[in-house]
């Protein structure tokens, strides 16, 4: 199954170790908690590895170096990106505690002191100094619509940097709801990278946001607002 990133993306035999690795450690723990619908070995590599490293289709991670994975889930995209691109400080963002304690495994399994794990609501933590408007760049998978997942997501990128959605087939009627979303959130502006699998296991889009200007205190507000009357 190594091969489907060892063609599409330069890594060492160490790295496609460590994936494999991953996967064994995803797979066992899957077993005892729900971390993903996927386990079969050549899904897991092309629906959740490859598709989390096609972020470098869209930005040049060897000029970044602070990322944030929000709602992050089993690891992805952060912890593939982190595999093929060892120098970037990464920042595992979760709401659910076992989540957390399971990336602190995959973490120490890896070898890794330069990953921060943080357990907490996105909306909260956004609000906090250390993380406010600090990353070049803030991915996340899949975890809610462009409008609503902007003003989750956009509070943490510095002013010139980006939040990466990493969306489905079909994104037309989402994208076309999101543009005062994001002029309100720092007068940002995005671009649709459409993409497609290997083996024909689906299409994907990848949405870049660039962030203008720094965004107002006020924001992100809480999850019930944000959720009910989206920007």
């Amino acid at each position: 199954m190594r091969k489907y990133l060892d063609e599409a993306y330069e890594l060492s035999s160490s790295q496609l170790e460590q994936f494999a690795v991953y996967y064994r450690l995803l797979v066992e723990k899957n077993k005892v908690m729900n971390l993903t619908a996927i386990t079969e070995e050549q899904e897991v590599y092309i629906k959740h590895f490859y598709d989390s490293l096609t972020i470098t289709r869209v930005i040049n991670m060897s000029d970044i170096t602070t990322v944030l994975d929000v709602g992050t889930g089993a690891g992805f995209p952060g912890i593939p990106l982190k595999i093929a691109f060892p120098h970037l400080k990464l920042t595992l963002l979760d709401s659910l505690q076992k989540r957390i304690r399971f990336l602190q495994e995959v973490g120490e399994e890896l070898g890794w002191d330069d990953v921060t794990y943080v357990h907490g609501r996105a909306e909260d933590i956004a609000q906090l100094s250390d993380y406010r408007e600090h990353f070049d760049v803030v991915a996340s998978r899949a975890v809610a619509k462009i409008n609503v997942l902007a003003e989750y997501c956009l509070p943490f990128v510095r002013v010139g940097g980006k939040c990466i959605a990493m969306k489905g087939s079909n994104v037309t009627e989402e994208m076309s709801n999101c543009k005062q979303a994001l002029f309100i959130l720092g007068k940002s502006t995005h671009q649709v990278h459409p993409l497609v699998l290997p083996e024909k296991m689906g299409e994907r889009n990848i949405i870049t946001i660039d962030k203008k200007e720094s965004i107002p205190m006020k924001y992100p507000r809480k999850s019930g607002v944000i959720k009910k009357s989206p920007l």
